[in-house]
């Protein structure tokens, strides 16, 4: 009889050690655990050792930054995506991709089905479960928290004892964190009553404001068909991008949110959030792309925001009309080229000025001074037609 087997994802956490032995012992299965570099700063050779000893049978860890980047976060900032106008969508993005993963481990090591730790009141179950089955639909999906008698934190820490499952032994933090090398989320614990400020040392990568550079400082990004490339005039690898310019925008308090979202399982959420390369890259990418694309192609893809900061909120990643809009998104992007010059200082960041050899500003017609290529005149016609439907009703 073959042994069966479960992927799991796992970060090495209380909830996922738990999960894992539970699965073993509920399932009488092997449990692979799946570790994904992500870039969250953690010694993941730890939680490998950690997973082994709470009875993994294999332990796949596997740097996905590069991957993360390209194929998720950079379409993301082609979309200018924004959920409810504020959400840079950090922890959002990262789900379809530990989801993808887990169903080609699956495949390779013939697994009946695959696993998270995501709790039954979270968007998380969501993002993941919806990728596992538009990816395989036919796999069995395990969600723990919605099935198992253990109903807190306190009842983990019980059954880990009781089990002999190592917990971490760090300071007590009030609160739970995420952190990619686009984001860091905090939510839950002091922060779940949105009154309470924020500690100034709960943050990792943004310094609070009265901490932050006393001098401003000037930098430059570098666009090709709507990717960032160059910082300072100098090539760079998406990674190091991200490295640098979360350093340095941290430095000057740049990338802190605070807000109160709406799940899509229906509740509202208080999350803090901290993305100072990811505030500046969109910004940047703005600006570059006012001065290269045209404006109807531009606010049609603006009118797409909500929608596409939707489908990656809610888990959609992996679905037609995602696939759909991409598409569009990459055909808008292909002459969004040239540079941008930034300001950064206590919090703000500032559009100096843009250029681009795929420019549509044309000097000659925007100014105010004489020109041979405009006649005002024209207008007085334009202004006729445009205000005829009005004056039409206001006759009735």
């Amino acid at each position: 009889m073959k042994t069966k087997k479960i992927i799991l994802a796992y970060s090495g956490g209380l909830d996922t050690s738990v999960i894992l032995h539970w699965l073993k012992k509920e399932y009488n299965a092997e449990v692979i655990a799946y570790i994904a570099d992500l870039g969250q700063g953690e010694d993941l050779k730890v939680a490998a050792k950690k997973a082994r000893k709470v009875g993994a049978s294999k332990v796949y860890i596997e740097d996905l930054k590069n991957e993360f980047i390209k194929d998720f976060i950079f379409p993301m900032i082609q979309s200018s995506a924004l959920y409810e106008g504020t959400y840079l969508l950090g922890t959002s993005i990262a789900r379809p991709l530990i989801s993808k993963r887990q169903i080609e481990i699956a495949k390779k090591e013939n697994a009946f089905a695959v696993s998270h730790g995501s709790t039954g009141k979270g968007n998380d179950q969501v993002r993941f479960e919806l990728s596992y089955k538009a990816l395989n639909p036919k796999i069995e999906i395990i969600a723990p928290w919605r099935i198992w008698d253990l109903k807190s934190r306190e009842d983990c820490i019980n059954y880990a004892k009781k089990n002999k499952i190592p917990i971490p032994i760090t300071k007590s933090k009030p609160y739970s964190c995420d952190r990619n090398i686009y984001h860091v989320s905090y939510e839950g614990g002091i922060l779940e009553d949105p009154w309470n400020e924020p500690p100034d040392d709960m943050f990792e990568t943004v310094r609070p404001l009265s901490k932050t550079l006393s001098k401003p400082q000037k930098i430059t990004l570098s666009f090709k068909d709507g990717i960032p490339h160059k910082l300072n005039q100098k090539k760079i690898s998406p990674i190091n991008l991200f490295k640098n310019l979360n350093l340095i925008a941290g430095k000057h308090g740049i990338g802190v949110v605070d807000i109160v979202e709406n799940r899509f399982v229906g509740m509202k959420s208080r999350g803090v959030y901290e993305t100072p390369a990811g505030t500046v890259l969109n910004l940047a990418h703005r600006a570059i792309e006012s001065l290269t694309m045209d404006r109807e192609v531009m606010h049609i893809r603006d009118s797409l925001i909500p929608k596409v900061s939707q489908l990656i909120y809610n888990g959609f990643w992996y679905s037609p009309e995602m696939n759909s809009i991409l598409a569009f998104v990459n055909e808008t992007q292909k002459n969004v080229t040239g540079d941008v010059k930034i300001l950064l200082y206590k919090g703000n960041v500032r559009i100096l000025g843009r250029r681009s050899n795929y420019s549509l500003y044309n000097n000659e017609l925007a100014t105010f001074e004489e020109d041979n290529l405009y006649d005002q005149s024209d207008a007085t016609g334009f202004i006729k037609l445009n205000s005829l439907r009005l004056i039409l009703n206001k006759l009735k």
